[in-house]
């Protein structure tokens, strides 16, 4: 029942509008103008104030033909750069772009297989339950759409995010993570004429960075120093840097061993620097960027999509991942929010690229998980 020519043209037409991160605008009526010739009701909130953006994300619902429990279908609006002027390239069933920019399989893949979901059903008269259609904006630079969202507006508690490579699994655990600010206040002098003048604020940044365990830490846990920014010239010595590093893990109670050893690297490594007439100063900010996700695997999100995938001959297997999306916002709302694969590969690179017959597959359990929720054959 899935339209191929439909879902592969309304891709093509959906990556083709530019829509980086606060800038959405343009594509977020594109998307509006086909819900609303669906029947849907649609509204925004009012996120782009918050995010600084074009945009807020958008809302549609559909009634549904059946009295049970709403569900959601999400995906975000924004893409990463260069993502300006996409020239979408189709041969041989796979969608590339021209090797100048993105593709923006993450995640227009996802809306397009939403959509033609909702077409395939209204067109064929299905029944199907209550259906919340939750697009972000900003999800490529922090989850904000999802961080900024009105969740006033939304009244399903459960459902699932199209933002996943593989279209045989359901991420059912994402790590919890913080990210951190560091900025280490030295003294500048010249580094010719009197370097012992100064307080070399580079140095103390690289002492601190040295002392640390980073990369993979365990199994759950990882961290990371990704910037580093400081100094003015070769003459000078530094008297100021600013890091932002991260600390990420499934499990609480190592996340915030891992971020205080971070904390207590730079504040050792400036101490070490300390003189009776110089006293190099650190400022550290830590920021819960966003919680972790772990769904039981009795919950009825997964309990659903499993049944579903198993109707078409599918093993829809659980993944744990080591990245963050707006289900770990959600899931820290208490909505609960499987996360699935539309098949996008190589993502975030001019390399890009994503298959007509993934997305079909995608969209077909998608439909199913929709049509065996209607059907009441999960219970709560």
């Amino acid at each position: 029942m899935i339209n191929l020519q439909r879902l592969a043209q309304r891709f093509k037409t959906l990556c083709e509008i530019d829509s980086l991160s606060r800038h959405e605008q343009d594509v977020a009526l594109e998307i509006e103008k086909i819900l609303r010739s669906m029947g849907a009701k649609v509204c925004y909130d009012s996120a782009k104030e918050k995010v600084g953006g074009n945009c807020s994300n958008l809302v549609a619902k559909f009634k549904g033909t059946v009295d049970t429990d709403p569900l959601f279908l999400s995906g975000h609006m924004d893409t990463v750069g260069p993502g300006e002027g996409i020239k979408v390239q189709y041969k041989d069933g796979v969608f590339r772009s021209d090797g100048t920019t993105i593709l923006g399989s993450d995640d227009k893949s996802a809306i397009a297989i939403i959509l033609e979901v909702m077409d395939v059903i209204l067109e064929n008269k299905m029944d199907y339950p209550p259906v919340e259609i939750i697009l972000t904006v900003c999800e490529e630079v922090g989850l904000l759409g999802a961080k900024y969202f009105d969740y006033s507006l939304m009244d399903s508690k459960f459902g699932y995010i199209l933002d996943s490579t593989d279209t045989d699994g359901i991420v059912t655990r994402a790590p919890a993570a913080n990210k951190i600010t560091v900025r280490i206040y030295g003294k500048a002098a010249h580094s010719g004429a009197a370097p012992e003048k100064g307080i070399n604020a580079i140095q103390i940044a690289s002492r601190a960075i040295s002392k640390m365990q980073l990369g993979r830490i365990d199994k759950e846990t990882t961290c990371n120093i990704g910037t580093i920014r400081g100094g003015v010239a070769t003459n000078i010595v530094p008297e100021f840097v600013e890091i932002h590093g991260e600390a990420r893990s499934h499990d609480i109670e190592k996340l915030k061993s891992v971020t205080r050893n971070m904390i207590s690297a730079f504040q050792e490594a400036a101490d070490e620097f300390k003189t009776a007439e110089m006293n190099p100063r650190v400022e550290i900010l830590v920021d819960d960027d966003f919680p972790l996700t772990h769904i039981s695997e009795n919950h009825r999100v997964i309990r659903l999509a499993r049944k579903a995938a198993f109707n078409l001959g599918i093993n829809l297997a659980g993944r744990t991942i080591g990245g963050g999306a707006d289900a770990n916002i959600f899931y820290g709302k208490g909505i609960m929010a499987g996360v699935l694969g539309t098949g996008m590969t190589d993502v975030h690179t001019l390399n890009e690229s994503i298959c007509i017959k993934d997305m079909e597959n995608s969209a077909r359990l998608v439909l199913e998980i929709l049509k065996v929720h209607a059907a009441g054959d999960i219970e709560s």
